[in-house]
């Protein structure tokens, strides 16, 4: 039997009885530095970064004379020795499976040589280039949800039977997608409509997350086991949303406009996204414009040490991506 029938059969029954993003434009796939600025960088976790040219764009359609190419990283330390750091002889870099120590301020100093063509005298001329790198994922989506049912009365136990049935019959809808619903709660109120008298209305409100138990399980396979859950958790929000969809054709077509004293509200399902970040993430839209809805690596200076949306500030931290204060 469907769902919606079996809801609908209830309600019949209760009634009979009562990626990777920048801040500068790029050209063919690189990104090139800006003199006396430096370049943010959002870099998704355990991907490669983008490929940084040392150079703006206006010395890159111009010859170069002699040009020597010195990098430096984050905490001003010299990228040798590291396997993830990819540099080749004209000045590119790439950081490959970005981690969040990883982080941090991008150094390159281009030298290169000016020659008088009459004089053949030969300058030294040296251009430093920045970029700032952060280290992202995407946030865990929920769902926040409100739907509205007709009833006879606020008092009486079919409306905590109603609310009951809905609820088992929602996480069984989504059960197998690891998401599961929490926080259910209903109130009773009176509502006047236009041109109508009183009706009853129990006001219905619950999240959807995807972290039923064993969610981990569907996440064996990858890294970023937030792909995994988001896309679970859309699939949940689109089941959910179809099913109350159906409950308002039932109601209006297969009963031949006869509807029960408790039925769905037409029109009354509310959804809105709430995000979350994982430890050692925030969001912060002033800080990172450029990544206002990603999950960035706390910086220096502050830490997030569970599921919520803001770094806190921690003065004695040194390190990007901390998860407490010491």
């Amino acid at each position: 039997m469907r769902v919606s029938v079996l809801l609908s059969a209830v309600l019949w029954y209760l009634t009979g009885v009562g990626w990777q993003r920048s801040s500068e434009s790029t050209k063919k796939g690189f990104i090139y530095g800006k003199p006396g600025h430096p370049v943010k960088i959002y870099v998704k976790l355990h991907h490669h970064s983008p490929i940084l040219v040392c150079m703006d764009i206006k010395h890159a359609e111009i010859e170069t004379v002699d040009p020597t190419y010195q990098w430096i990283g984050p905490n001003e330390k010299p990228l040798t020795g590291n396997y993830r750091i990819n540099k080749t002889k004209t000045g590119k870099l790439m950081v490959k499976d970005f981690l969040e120590p990883l982080s941090g301020l991008y150094t390159c100093t281009l030298s290169y040589k000016t020659i008088k063509a009459q004089t053949q005298e030969e300058k030294m001329v040296k251009q430093r280039y920045d970029f700032m790198l952060f280290a992202y994922r995407e946030p865990d989506y929920s769902y926040q949800m409100a739907v509205r049912f007709t009833t006879k009365s606020c008092v009486g136990r079919y409306n905590d039977l109603l609310f009951r049935v809905l609820k088992k019959i929602l996480d069984n809808l989504i059960s197998d997608l690891s998401c599961q619903i929490v926080e259910p709660s209903y109130k009773c109120h009176f509502v006047k409509l236009p041109k109508h008298g009183l009706l009853n209305e129990l006001f219905i409100v619950f999240q959807v997350n995807p972290f039923a138990p064993g969610w981990k399980g569907a996440c064996s396979d990858t890294i970023d086991c937030e792909d995994v859950t988001n896309h679970n958790i859309l699939q949940a929000r689109d089941r959910i949303e179809e099913f109350f969809r159906s409950q308002a054709k039932i109601f209006y077509h297969d009963f031949n406009k006869t509807i029960p004293a408790m039925h769905f509200v037409d029109h009354s399902f509310q959804v809105i996204r709430m995000d979350s970040c994982r430890p050692g993430f925030g969001k912060n839209e002033g800080l990172h414009s450029n990544c206002a809805t990603c999950c960035v690596v706390c910086s220096p200076g502050t830490f997030s040490p569970d599921v919520d949306v803001t770094c806190q500030t921690c003065i004695s931290i040194r390190t990007y991506g901390a998860k407490s204060c010491p």
